[in-house]
């Protein structure tokens, strides 16, 4: 028996996520509602149905992706209550927000899970964060858990630090891609063709990060296994050292952390 998923909102993180169930193994009625429709239409070669209200579409579907942006998500949850029923299940990407506020909202019985996925879910290597409330059942929250792992890796975490793990998947790919800015303008200064640089900074990222999942050593033994002394790379290690990379990391995602909280309120 088919699942009936909706989405209210189509953008970016909503269709990508829309794409990933279309082409999986899983058995879903898509529907969709964003004010501006012709997201929606063009999402018709997926097989997602439009819906002309939030709260047509909550009255349809047993599973709710409040895939909005956490400014706009009281409208919307406000627009929706009238339909949410105490078997709906409504999934928020939401940054920041809560299942209290969402409960608070709805209904007070309200059945919510938690998600932050991150970009690269477009292209089917997410990496999702996910939590729930008492109220969601073991197989209710199986089968959402099972629609993120389709677009990549997904991890259950404890519900109350969904706000703090942000800066570590939601928010990081932007912080890479200007770490990565950084090397790739260098190789420009130096007269190295960006393409070139291009293509093999990033595949230092892949094979740096298979190294940290697969080779089986610690950060801190992988460091030194490209440190000969006296070599280059310390060289440049000495200047990061002197910069405070781990430090500014730190205080980078306690911002993006406070940002979070304020958001909640």
């Amino acid at each position: 028996m088919n699942i009936k998923i909706g989405f209210i909102g189509a953008g970016n993180m909503g269709s990508a996520i829309m794409k990933g169930i279309s082409k999986s193994a899983v058995e879903a009625e898509l529907y969709a509602f964003d004010p501006d429709r012709s997201k929606v239409d063009g999402l018709g070669e997926y097989g997602v149905k439009y819906c002309a209200s939030e709260a047509e579409l909550v009255s349809e579907c047993k599973y709710v992706f409040l895939a909005v942006k956490p400014q706009i998500i009281e409208g919307v949850l406000e627009a929706s209550a009238p339909a949410v029923t105490a078997d709906t299940v409504l999934i928020s990407i939401a940054a920041g927000i809560s299942d209290e506020f969402i409960a608070g909202k709805t209904r007070p019985d309200a059945k919510v899970i938690l998600v932050m996925p991150n970009t690269p879910l477009l292209i089917g290597e997410g990496a999702s964060a996910l939590s729930h409330n008492d109220m969601v059942t073991d197989e209710e929250f199986e089968t959402v858990l099972n629609i993120f792992r389709i677009c990549g890796k997904a991890s259950v975490i404890s519900k109350d630090k969904m706000k703090e793990i942000i800066a570590l998947n939601g928010s990081s790919p932007a912080f890479i891609y200007l770490f990565a800015k950084g090397f790739i303008d260098y190789a420009d200064s130096v007269g190295i063709d960006r393409n070139s640089a291009t293509e093999l900074f990033t595949q230092s990222l892949i094979g740096s990060a298979k190294m940290i999942t697969d080779s089986g050593y610690s950060i801190d033994e992988l460091i030194k296994m490209v440190s000969s002394p006296g070599g280059t790379t310390l060289a440049g290690l000495d200047r990061l050292y002197e910069g405070n990379l781990t430090e500014t990391v730190k205080n980078c995602c306690e911002s993006c952390t406070k940002r979070a909280y304020e958001l909640s309120k």
